[in-house]
């Protein structure tokens, strides 16, 4: 099937991967545009796993704020080279993360960072809600876990839906601007503001 140059522009308006990336992520997939972006999400995340030993000592603090100027956000975002500090996309991109930390209100960064004993009481809570159900012991045991994949996916920036695109995680958002920035960066850390 030929694929032609409109599909090539849809493909690099959503994915924001190369025009040869894109044309050739079509071809692989039959013309099929949701096949060919998760052919590049997996491409893309072999590059930034690749990328990730490499040292982040460049980058910027952004700040974002929320019209009604009640609510903003800082975000430390490294990268590797100044050249990519200063590189509009890399700016957008720290706009986008600052702008969720506003309107997502994350606690933490990662799960390591979310205190032992806050685990062990929501851990705790599900637990007796699920032997209240009378449930078997290994089942119990997977819903908790269920329950606590969401309850971190909400409190835990990395883990939490991206809300431009609520199929993508943060993590997930950070590797595929590694992948089209092709350069390794660190979302180090995050303050929100409200009034």
């Amino acid at each position: 099937m030929p694929i032609d140059a409109k599909q090539v522009a849809e493909l690099r308006a959503q994915t924001g991967a190369g025009m040869m990336d894109a044309k050739k992520a079509l071809e692989e997939s039959g013309g099929d545009l949701t096949k060919a972006v998760e052919a590049l999400r997996e491409k893309g995340m072999a590059k930034a796993a690749k990328k990730s030993d490499r040292a982040t000592n460049e980058g910027r603090v952004h700040a974002y704020l929320h019209p009604t100027g009640k609510l903003g956000a800082m975000v430390e975002v490294l990268c590797e080279t100044d050249f990519v500090a200063r590189n509009e996309a890399f700016i957008e991109f720290c706009n986008d993360l600052a702008m969720h930390v506003s309107a997502a209100e994350p606690l933490y960064l990662t799960r390591e960072e979310v205190p032992e004993d806050m685990v062990e009481k929501e851990k705790s809570m599900f637990r007796k809600e699920m032997e209240a159900q009378a449930k078997p012991a290994d089942v119990i045991e997977k819903i908790i876990e269920g329950k606590m994949s969401k309850w971190y996916s909400e409190i835990v920036l990395l883990e939490q839906p991206f809300v431009k695109d609520e199929d993508v995680t943060i993590q997930e958002f950070v590797t595929s601007k590694i992948a089209s920035l092709g350069e390794n960066m660190q979302l180090k850390r995050f303050a929100r503001f409200s009034i």
